[in-house]
């Protein structure tokens, strides 16, 4: 098996760090549930005694343990973005470490975590230097979070994207901190980017990185195109009632949380000009 090879199929193992390059391990948190699929992923990134954790995750005794467990020596803590499964562990670590926290804050919409107090908020494009040959780039891609990060391992050319991108499923863009707009020009930026993996917030190594982003701007944009039809079919129309049309081939048990990506995609409109809203209804 190839180095590519056992990176992509290298297994969720909860709680139990896993290898993933010579200077990468994946340690997944035991959270699994609707929004998180198998856990939130924590990644280790160093050598011998000098490491960075990118995502601490939630809350949890058991995390933090298997954080300082696999990773003596932790001297950085860097953060994606704000929500309840990604960031509260920071306060914990950092307590039990005193290492820098680095990402931005909260900005105080609903499910995010008002704990996290970073020593650093990085701008875009800004250059860590976590140890030698280890150095990551900082992109700013909002979108389902006004303050989320990614995180390029330029040496290996693997990009840490929290819940910018995850595998096997999309994100909830929630309005009005998510914003579909920018999404859809964050995951556009990508393609720019020289990538050999990514490695999501939740699941396993994403191989083909241009191509998953590009299937991933399709699927967005079919799901844009079909709303605006069903729109056009049953406007005016309240937002409780498009989401069942518009998405019909999603399990009605999770159609509260397709309604903030509908409204997401309707705000989206509405600023393009092809959509309005009046009285609680939605209209072309």
């Amino acid at each position: 098996m190839s180095g590519r090879e056992s990176m992509q199929s290298a297994p969720i193992r909860p709680e139990e760090p896993v290898r993933l390059t010579e200077k990468v391990w994946r340690l997944t948190c035991t959270n699994p549930g609707t929004m998180t699929g198998p856990g939130t992923n924590t990644y280790l990134v160093g050598t011998a005694d000098e490491w960075t954790v990118i995502d601490p995750g939630p809350v949890s005794e058991r995390h933090l343990r298997a954080m300082l467990a696999a990773a003596p020596g932790i001297r950085r803590i860097l953060v994606t973005h704000t929500h309840p499964d990604h960031s509260p562990g920071a306060l914990a670590l950092h307590g039990a470490t005193r290492a820098d926290r680095v990402g931005r804050r909260s900005p105080g919409a609903r499910w995010q975590d008002p704990s996290f107090e970073p020593e650093s908020e990085p701008t875009d494009g800004d250059r860590l230097r976590l140890g030698t040959g280890i150095t990551i780039r900082v992109l700013h891609t909002p979108g389902h979070a006004s303050n989320h990060l990614c995180y390029l391992l330029e040496e290996e050319r693997l990009l840490f994207t929290g819940d910018h991108v995850i595998q096997g499923s999309t994100v909830v863009i929630d309005p009005p901190d998510g914003d579909m707009s920018a999404y859809l020009a964050s995951l556009e930026r990508l393609l720019a980017e020289d990538l050999a993996f990514l490695a999501p917030g939740h699941g396993t190594l994403i191989p083909q990185p241009h191509e998953a982003v590009r299937t991933l701007i399709r699927h967005r944009l079919q799901r844009e195109a079909k709303v605006l039809a069903r729109l056009r079919d049953s406007a005016p129309v309240a937002l409780e009632s498009l989401v069942t049309r518009a998405y019909d081939d999603v399990p009605a048990h999770l159609h509260p949380l397709a309604e903030r990506s509908l409204l997401a995609h309707l705000l989206k409109l509405e600023t393009e000009g092809s959509a309005r809203q009046l009285d609680g209804t939605w209209s072309v």
